[in-house]
């Protein structure tokens, strides 16, 4: 247990490696450290934003398009 609300269980154990399952409150967010990373850094690169609001938002379309695979 961490706290009161999460709880960590090891689900399986294997020669590949170890499956965690991960139970929390709704408002706590559960991220994989890389994912957790990007979500960190990106954060960071929008609040120091300068450039104007059209160009964000060509890069948030060009994100998408390489996202989805278009």
């Amino acid at each position: 247990m961490i706290g009161d609300g999460i709880e960590v269980r090891v689900l399986r154990v294997g020669r590949d490696g170890v499956r965690l399952g991960i139970t929390a409150p709704p408002h706590v967010p559960v991220h994989r450290l890389e994912v957790y990373e990007q979500i960190r850094a990106e954060n960071l690169s929008a609040a120091s934003a300068t450039a104007p609001p059209e160009t964000l938002l060509e890069r948030l379309r060009q994100k998408k398009r390489v996202g989805s695979g278009q």
